[in-house]
């Protein structure tokens, strides 16, 4: 039998508990999957290495109990050692791993220590996970480059080390095969019983699925369901992605098909996401009709179907900030991520206070009014509040520049009440679903700077300086008073 199979990226922040881990695994099951990845980074209590894990990590306890309670289903563990080390690097006790000191995602492939380290991982991944398969990682080491005319070889030597260790304990490895296309050479010291996990969201996967074929791997192809680059989900570019990895399958008879999904941090939840993976799992086993992820949502209801269409067909068809792209949403990033909400104002104003803006507010109020529950009006709160931080935060910046100071801060004080609300769904996220923690913290952080903001409008907004810093000067963290010309912008020697 093929392996169908889903993965829950548990690794961006989110905090599963036992039932909620039991309500995934009766979901797949009823879907028709045979496999639940668990995606796990940082966020596994590993036995052997303990400062790893941050709070609310997956514990070895809650493994044990899925696989005791629902043996029929495989659950597989996507351990990362090499890329993606990101949450261990960033911690005291990784820092010394790192391919490059703060920066980047990668540990050092040629540091011993690091070695002995992926090892411990693998091997407390290994005592607790009784899977068949065990996914060693390997994706988006693009830091491999910095070993020049080595970076093939060690590449492979890691991850064959670790693709050797695993097949020892009787399992099977399995590596995404990302890395290939860009060194191709390393593919020879992969052991050929190691299956590849080949994830193409954007292009055919046809071409490097064949070619792994040919080579004599056993290939397990990953679409998406597409989240990451979505105020919510792009509902019909997810439908596609899917429908041509079961066509691939059916034509040269691969492994089977691994369904990720991504990033349910910055305002996503889980809890939406459930028809979505349901009704991946019916498209696995050949029902792929057109419509089939909306259909879905309409078993649940006819506000879930109305909802869902609202959010993942009309609101991308707005276009601009809301249209399908391949990289991680700005409208999520800029509000929220890079730790200064002015960013969305400064780089997306004309769209969201124009045009595609005012036909995402109604398209959003619409999906507000239908929301099933709670955690779906959230995402639809969120996006909404992001259009209008960014009008409150344009309205300040006119009163700013005419000099009414107090107009200025009173826009602001929207715009403060707006991450006040969403702070209040952050948390909500979090209680409800295991939704992320973190998102709270940037909520707050983000109304702490509105306030500094309105602070640094007060004491300069009255051109006490001898000169006026524009707007997008004085809401930047970096902005310091009296330097005229933001040598900490216009200076790239000065870029830290």
């Amino acid at each position: 039998m093929a392996l169908r199979m889903w993965m829950y990226d548990i690794a961006r922040e989110q905090t599963p508990d036992a039932d909620l881990l039991r309500r995934f695994a009766e979901t797949s099951l009823a879907a028709g999957y045979n496999a639940m990845g668990l995606y796990l980074e940082h966020r596994f209590a590993y036995p052997s290495v303990p400062w790893i894990a941050g709070t609310g990590a997956l514990t070895p306890e809650m493994v044990q109990m899925l696989q005791r309670e629902f043996p029929e289903l495989q659950v597989i563990p996507l351990v990362n050692l090499l890329g993606h080390f990101e949450g261990a690097l960033y911690a005291e006790d990784g820092v010394r791993y790192a391919a490059e000191r703060f920066k980047g995602l990668q540990a050092d492939p040629l540091n011993r220590e690091f070695g002995v380290l992926a090892e411990l991982l693998l091997d407390d991944v290994l005592d607790v996970f009784t899977s068949e398969i065990v996914h060693i990682g390997g994706d988006e080491t693009q830091q491999i480059s910095l070993l020049g005319d080595r970076a093939s070889e060690v590449y492979g030597a890691h991850f064959g080390r670790f693709a050797r260790r695993v097949a020892e304990r009787g399992r099977r490895p399995a590596i995404w095969g990302d890395m290939f296309t860009s060194y191709p050479e390393a593919l020879s010291a992969i052991p050929k019983e190691t299956l590849i996990f080949d994830w193409h969201y954007f292009e055919p996967t046809k071409p490097t699925t064949a070619a792994f074929m040919e080579h004599g791997y056993d290939v397990v192809t990953c679409p998406t369901i597409q989240t990451y680059n979505a105020g919510w989900m792009h509902v019909e570019e997810s439908e596609a992605n899917i429908r041509e990895h079961v066509e691939v399958q059916a034509e040269i008879d691969t492994f089977g098909i691994c369904v990720t999904t991504w990033e349910m941090a910055l305002f996503g939840t889980y809890e939406t996401m459930i028809p979505a993976i349901r009704a991946a799992g019916y498209m696995l086993q050949g029902e792929v009709e057109e419509g089939r992820l909306l259909k879905s949502y309409g078993k649940e209801s006819e506000s879930h179907e109305v909802w869902a269409r609202l959010m993942g067909v009309d609101l991308p068809d707005c276009g601009g900030i809301f249209g399908h792209s391949d990289i991680r949403s700005s409208l999520k990033c800029r509000l929220l991520l890079y730790g200064n909400p002015f960013l969305l104002w400064l780089r997306n104003r004309e769209d969201l206070c124009g045009e595609p803006g005012t036909k995402a507010l109604a398209i959003l109020d619409h999906a507000i009014s239908v929301a099933p529950n709670a955690g779906y009006r959230g995402v639809s709160e969120f996006v909404r509040m992001a259009i209008e931080f960014v009008r409150a935060a344009e309205l300040a910046h006119q009163a700013y520049a005419e000099r009414h100071v107090g107009a200025a801060q009173t826009h602001l004080m929207v715009g403060r009440q707006i991450f006040e609300s969403l702070e209040k769904i952050a948390k909500a996220n979090f209680i409800r679903f295991g939704g992320s923690r973190a998102d709270i913290e940037r909520c707050r952080m983000a109304r702490e700077h509105i306030e500094r903001v309105m602070r640094r409008i007060k004491q300069y907004g009255d051109e006490s300086l001898g000169y006026l810093p524009s707007f997008e000067t004085i809401t930047h963290p970096n902005f310091t008073p009296y330097d005229q010309g933001n040598w900490w912008l216009i200076n790239t020697w000065a870029r830290e």
